[in-house]
């Protein structure tokens, strides 16, 4: 059984009646409740009464150091198999490290660990990766983004991930590191026996100085599938340098992050490269770089391509205008594993998402996700659009947000969504302006094909 609860204020007198079906749960979430480290007295109870209980998530609650030593009773007790703990931006201090490598160092059944958006400190980290080095932890998980780190944490990490041959999963976002450190921690990871699979260093300080280590990174573990380095200025310099390792052979990549890394129309030919022959590639994330017209034909040069095995495009915000979109439409008709394709804030105007309907429309295309928010549409598109939803079965999601569609657009929308053809299960249409009327055909629409969601 499952107890999912999110953003409730617990009276104590819901809470007495939530605490007696925790006792059979096999994950508890509780996440934005104010809960406090009075509730974490109970919830220790819970963990040690509780065997199945396999997950706990207590994210954005403030527990403080005392509540986390409350739990870490109920964990350190020979009955608790708990495998995943959540405990995200939960007001913790260096404070409770030491508590927690306690149970780090004693109880195997933990493999995932979330403790990010806490002001835990290099100091704090030290005290885990300690507790990490114990034979008896089994860590395969670790996420620490958000936990004011240093530079100086990498030699404990190193020193974690040589003992550590089960952890699968590092994060490490959002943290002061720079490129001395990450390149440290590169070089530490070519020589741990640990088999990673994902790696996120998203602002981290990195420019494409560390680019080399990282590359040798995914040269040499072939278990890396997903990395993420998004919101570092690594420039075209370093992603030519990344695409060396990528490239190799060796590197099974599956899950590529680059958003917001400086990169231009220069970096599309390697990128168009990495597209076209990797055929781990499954999914990439190039919004907010500033590659243009120019870069995105050549990506959809390489998405014509039959090796390509891309699911998802992501390239929001890239400076894209209506002169891409009939290269983009080429590669919609002739690509049959495209499923999500991310192509808002871009100057596409209704000219240019109505050649893309050409090849959204055509048999080989089987989008399922279409982001357009924020393209300068009007309701002089939404006909077309209207085709697309009733015609394309597979299409279950659709963003439209921040155009300037107004009544006449909105209702046209809304008959394709009446439409028995039509499968789209979310529509998306925040910052939109319709008069109540209006208002009042979308509430009724939900009303009578309640599978549909409509967000706004």
């Amino acid at each position: 059984m499952e107890l999912d609860i999110q953003c409730e204020e617990m009276s104590p007198s819901r809470w007495a009646e939530l605490l007696s079906t925790m006792k059979s749960c096999k994950t508890i979430r509780l996440d934005d409740c104010n809960l406090s480290s009075s509730n974490c007295e109970d919830l220790s109870s819970i963990i040690n009464t509780n065997p199945s209980l396999t997950e706990l998530k207590l994210n954005n609650n403030e527990l403080g150091d005392v509540g986390v030593e409350h739990l870490c009773k109920g964990l350190l007790m020979p009955s608790c198999s708990l495998q995943k703990l959540w405990l995200q931006n939960c007001n913790l201090t260096s404070a409770s490290c030491e508590t927690l490598r306690s149970v780090l160092s004693a109880q195997p059944s933990l493999t995932e660990l979330h403790v990010g958006d806490n002001k835990l400190g290099t100091a704090g980290v030290k005290v885990l990766c300690q507790g990490m080095m114990n034979p008896n932890c089994k860590l395969q998980k670790l996420q620490l983004e958000y936990c004011e780190l240093t530079a100086d944490i990498v030699e404990a990490l190193n020193a974690a991930l040589q003992s550590k041959p089960t952890l699968k999963e590092l994060s490490l976002s959002n943290n002061t590191l720079g490129d001395t450190a990450v390149k440290q921690l590169c070089r530490g990871l070519v020589e741990a026996s640990c088999n990673l699979e994902l790696l996120h260093l998203e602002n981290c300080g990195i420019t494409s100085d560390s680019c080399r280590e990282i590359s040798a990174v995914l040269s040499n573990k072939s278990s890396l599938i997903d990395l993420s380095v998004g919101d570092n200025k690594i420039g075209d310099s370093g992603l030519a340098l990344l695409c060396q390792g990528l490239m190799h052979p060796n590197c099974k990549i599956q899950k590529l992050w680059l958003w917001d890394c400086d990169l231009t129309s220069a970096s599309c030919k390697d990128l168009s490269r990495l597209i076209s022959t990797k055929e781990t590639l499954t999914e990439i994330s190039l919004i907010d770089n500033n590659l243009r017209d120019s870069g995105m034909e050549m990506l959809c040069q390489a998405l014509k391509d039959p090796k390509s095995k891309l699911q998802e495009l992501w390239v929001r915000e890239c400076g894209l205008t209506t002169a891409c979109c009939k290269a983009v439409s080429s590669a919609l008709s002739m690509n049959k594993h495209l499923k999500v394709l991310h192509m808002g804030e871009n100057k596409l105007g209704d000219t240019g998402v109505e050649l893309m309907c050409e090849g959204l429309l055509h048999p080989s295309c089987n989008i399922q996700s279409l982001w357009l928010g924020n393209c300068d549409l009007t309701a002089a598109c939404c006909a077309t659009l209207a085709t697309l939803m009733t015609t394309k079965q597979c299409l279950t999601e659709l963003d439209l947000s921040y155009n300037s569609l107004e009544d006449e657009g909105i209702r046209k929308i809304c008959e394709a969504l009446r439409n028995p053809s039509c499968n789209v299960q979310q529509l998306i249409l925040y910052d939109i302006f319709w008069s109540s009327e209006v208002d009042d055909e979308l509430r009724a629409l939900e009303e009578s094909k309640p599978q549909v969601k409509i967000i706004s």
